[in-house]
């Protein structure tokens, strides 16, 4: 029903739709023509300027960074060239080395710049080593000048150079170390008794330092990278170094020969912008790859701007449009307010009925619908009423009558054979257990009710049995008052009695127990009877077959768990019922689970559906019992003097 009713206000919801749909379309299609067509010219126009605009800031940011980094690497390289000049100047020329040492010198500017020198050598002409620190044994079988920063400094005497990185490779360090150093060499005069021969100074400073610079370069520009190159094109650094070693990544190698500038390129298929920069003193080259993806960044910023103009303009067309139709939509909203809260739930809704006839026919139409719809839900909601009550009749119908026959043939064989007061108090018992059972056709029953039926009951099955087994109740005066469906312990009772305690010759014991936990009762009946095994345990409450309720009846157990279990469910719902645990030669508990109501009148009027539907839609909040506390105590077997009461 719920179904139908969301179908038909979906539909009128859609009727509303098309309308308000066609009034529009009118209005606005010239104004979003003409709209249209200009803000895309606009947009093209600042998107194409923006463009060219964001690529110069992005080239201009990059050159201006690679001069910033070209600058460091610079200033890195004078301070080790200043090394030289102070050695060659302050210290070598001053010097006669036939009679004076240069250790104290070399140690000192050591000291003051250990951090980024490996070491300091001086030679000969010839390749003689005349003095060095802080290691002096210089390798064996070593030709210094054959090396190309010997040969260099002694060919071209008015410029300092500068090497390529390589591994340390002249004096014998730790085992394990290995440094890598760029070689500074220059030709150098030696001082021997006042004649001048020639020298060459070697200043070996690591190349952490240059590495450095131009890894935080690298860290500080995600979306460019620099690398270093030798006027030769051999690369000195790049943040790729590892990839082009293992011939994953290739480098352009024609940028040494370019002059110092900016230039658009293709590497590997791909656009990239390439800015140029020469080192002093060196010849290296500084050079800065821009892919042009990253430009993306700027147009990044067009397309948001075009996307704000473009939003603006819309806004300004949509409140042009709302003055102009305001009057004529206002009514459709109206009516389709009405509808949404019908579509949310609502079954009594405010229907809109004004404006224009045709909105005022809509109004009219869907307030006859909402009322019919209205008369088939009570109509569907008392229908399902009478078949649930039906279903709870038929169920307490099949309580089976062999406990009656069995214990009026208790009584006649007690009178025949003299005992009369036995029978006497068999049939009070059964008077007993009979009147609550009619309960005057109620369904509904407090809990102290159901315990003194299944009291009534239990003392004439004891009798019946000749006592060869005992009862016992727990029950706290707390859930006495509370509701319960009626004729569920029995059942439960003649289960524990016929499979559990009968034929344990005076051994057997049941218990009765009650229990409350918040909002939510338990009655406990446990057996120390011969139990049953898992597989048992779970096919109890599924039902049964026609053949196995047919044995269950022979045997006394009528309906069963299943029937108490299916009882309760239909009247308080699928959370409560019963829940069986048991194991064989242990015992057995069944356990009632039922909801925490206070009984009253009025609530067993509402929980037996005598009442409307609004009445038991709010019972479930209003039912329920507030208290949880409370003293448990014993409710004992009732006396005769109490059964003569009842």
């Amino acid at each position: 029903m719920k179904d139908r009713i969301m179908g038909a206000a979906e539909r009128l919801r859609s009727r509303l739709r098309i309308k308000h749909a066609g009034i529009q379309m009118t209005i606005t299609m010239s104004f979003t023509l003409i709209a249209g067509i200009g803000m895309i010219l606009i947009g093209a126009i600042l998107y194409g300027r923006f463009s060219v605009r964001s690529r110069d800031i992005m080239t201009e940011n990059a050159g201006q960074f690679l001069t910033q980094t070209k600058r460091s690497v610079e200033d890195y390289l004078r301070s080790m060239r200043r090394i030289s000049d102070t050695l060659y100047y302050f210290d070598i020329k001053n010097k006669d080395l036939e009679e004076d040492s240069l250790d104290f010198e070399f140690n000192l500017l050591y000291e003051a710049y250990k951090d980024d020198l490996v070491s300091i050598a001086l030679y000969t002409g010839g390749g003689d080593l005349v003095n060095a620190f802080p290691v002096s044994a210089q390798k064996e079988g070593l030709d210094v000048t054959q090396q190309s920063w010997f040969t260099k400094a002694r060919d071209t005497m008015e410029n300092v150079h500068f090497s390529l990185p390589h591994v340390q490779n002249l004096f014998y360090e730790p085992v394990g170390k290995h440094n890598w150093v760029i070689s500074m060499s220059r030709f150098v005069e030696l001082n021997r008794r006042g004649i001048p021969r020639q020298g060459i100074l070697l200043v070996d400073m690591s190349f952490s330092g240059i590495r450095q610079i131009l890894e935080k370069a690298n860290s500080d520009n995600r979306s460019e990278y620099i690398y270093l190159c030798s006027g030769d094109g051999d690369i000195i650094y790049h943040p790729r170094m590892e990839l082009i070693n293992a011939d994953l990544y290739q480098e352009q190698t024609d940028t040494a020969g370019r002059a110092d500038g900016t230039y658009s390129d293709y590497h590997s298929g791909r656009q990239q912008i390439t800015i140029i920069k020469t080192v002093s003193y060196t010849g290296w080259k500084l050079v800065s790859v821009i892919p042009l993806e990253n430009y993306s960044i700027g147009m990044g910023k067009t397309q948001y701007f075009v996307v704000l103009v473009l939003a603006f303009a819309l806004l300004g067309i949509l409140l042009v449009n709302q003055m102009v139709s305001g009057n004529v939509i206002r009514p459709l909203l109206k009516l389709d307010e009405s509808v949404r809260d019908l579509e949310n739930g609502n079954l009594n809704p405010d229907i809109y009925i004004g404006g224009p006839q045709e909105v005022e026919h809509l109004g009219r139409t869907l307030q006859t619908s909402v009322h019919k719809i209205n008369q088939l839900m009570d109509d569907v909601l008392t229908e399902q009423e009478e078949k649930r009550r039906s279903e709870l009749n038929a169920l307490q119908s099949q309580i089976n009558p062999h406990f009656l026959y069995n214990t009026l043939d208790s009584v006649v064989w007690m009178i025949e054979g003299g005992h009369d007061r036995g029978a006497v108090y068999m049939i009070r018992q059964l008077a007993s257990l009979m009147r609550i059972s009619i309960s005057r056709g109620r369904t509904i029953i407090p809990i102290k009710d159901e315990i003194r039926h299944a009291e009534s009951y239990m003392n004439i099955q004891q009798v019946r049995y000749k006592n060869t087994f005992t009862v016992s109740y727990e029950i706290p005066e707390e859930i006495t008052d509370l509701c319960t469906v009626k004729l569920i312990l029995q059942p439960i009772l003649e289960n524990a009695i016929y499979y559990g305690v009968q034929s344990m010759d005076g051994d057997g014991e049941i218990l009765v127990r009650g229990s409350r936990d918040g909002d939510d009762v338990y009655l406990d009946v446990i057996d120390n009877g011969l139990g049953m095994p898992e597989e048992q345990v779970e096919k109890l409450l599924k039902g049964t077959s026609l053949q196995e309720e047919e044995n269950a009846a022979r045997h006394g157990n009528g309906v069963g768990l299943y029937n108490v279990h299916t009882r309760i469910q239909l009247r308080f719902g699928q959370e409560y019922g019963l829940l069986i645990q048991s194991e064989p030669d242990e015992g057995t508990m069944v356990r009632i689970h039922l909801p925490a109501i206070r009984y009253s009148p009025d609530i067993e009027q509402i929980l037996d559906g005598k009442t409307g539907s609004a009445q038991r839609k709010s019972a479930g909040g209003a039912a329920r019992d507030p208290g949880a506390g409370g003293t448990a105590q014993e409710t004992g077997t009732t006396g005769t003097a109490q059964e003569e009461k009842q």
